[in-house]
């Protein structure tokens, strides 16, 4: 038998393709989780049109969407990207593309490249204060991806990020600050921290195991769903002081009243000892909030002369 027949060339695999990249980075960074900050941003710049003119001015509306969904994008693959060590240790997060090998760090980082430039410039079509400010927004995005390494409070700092949203698209609509725009992120930095402080229970004991800093790591889970329910009735206190600077109407109040229904069933449904419907209070019931919250606040807002 020949060499070369005993021992064919070896030949390189074909490089997957770039559609199967596409796809592979969006489930990186869980593009379908817009879905959580998305619609408080939509509720500020409707407001903040309301509020302005009674009118829809479209294209600001589809440049904060992008801003939007291209931030997130910034902050989920900056996390991803360095959370991969963390991610390879802990059994739930060992799937993940970039410990799988499914999508490179390479192709990983070029996604957050185009996804940053794609911010800045929408934030710069937006105005030179959106624009200034942006970096500020990228830095917090960031900074969450770090905080497990140094604080035992990494949920502050997701908070902070988060409550950048709702603020940025009412300065984007109004080239300024507004109470209402505060009230409003910081009622969103408060409910997604909370529901955070949740999440990260299902991992407190492997966080300890791999000097992953969390709140339930260091404090304990009972301590968690109490600080979480804490964070909460801020959120809601939060919404109050929206609807209330905005001058929101009975629509509003009914919205919020079913967002604090939902978000006591969540902590009912959470204990201690049994944190197997973690799934159902993180997706289901936050999800829910974002979505009939939106409509209830557009449907105010329309019934009270806001026209496209």
């Amino acid at each position: 038998m020949s060499t070369s027949a005993a021992n064919p060339p070896v030949t390189a695999p074909e490089p997957a393709p770039s559609s199967n990249k596409i796809r592979a980075f969006l489930r990186l960074v869980m593009i379908e989780h817009s879905v959580f900050a998305l619609p408080f941003a939509l509720i500020a710049a409707f407001t903040a049109m309301w509020d302005d003119d009674r009118r829809v001015h479209w294209l600001q509306l589809g440049l904060i969407i992008v801003a939007m969904v291209s931030a997130r994008t910034v902050a989920m693959a900056a996390n991803r990207i360095l959370d991969r060590r963390f991610d390879a240790l802990n059994p739930r997060t060992a799937k993940r593309e970039l410990v799988t090998g499914a999508l490179s760090v390479a192709v990983a980082w070029r996604g957050f490249a185009i996804a940053l430039v794609i911010f800045l410039a929408s934030a710069a079509a937006l105005g030179w204060l959106p624009l200034a400010l942006s970096p500020i927004a990228v830095g917090l995005l960031v900074l969450y991806s770090y905080g497990k390494r140094f604080t035992d409070f990494p949920q502050v700092l997701l908070g902070l990020a988060q409550a950048v949203a709702p603020i940025g698209a009412w300065m984007g609509v109004t080239g300024g600050f507004a109470w209402p725009a505060t009230a409003l992120g910081l009622a969103v930095g408060t409910w997604i921290g909370g529901f955070d402080l949740i999440y990260s229970c299902q991992d407190a004991e492997i966080d300890r195991q791999i000097d992953s800093r969390s709140f339930p790591a260091r404090f304990g889970i009972p301590a968690a769903l109490r600080w979480s329910s804490i964070t909460h009735l801020v959120t809601v206190a939060c919404y109050l002081w929206f609807g209330l600077a905005a001058g929101l109407g009975v629509l509003w109040w009914i919205g919020l009243t079913v967002t604090a229904a939902v978000l006591v069933y969540e902590h009912l449904i959470v204990k201690p000892h049994d944190l197997s419907r973690v799934n159902r209070a993180f997706f289901t019931a936050n999800g829910f909030v974002g979505i009939q919250l939106f409509l209830f606040a557009i449907a105010d807002l329309i019934v009270q002369g806001l026209r496209a």
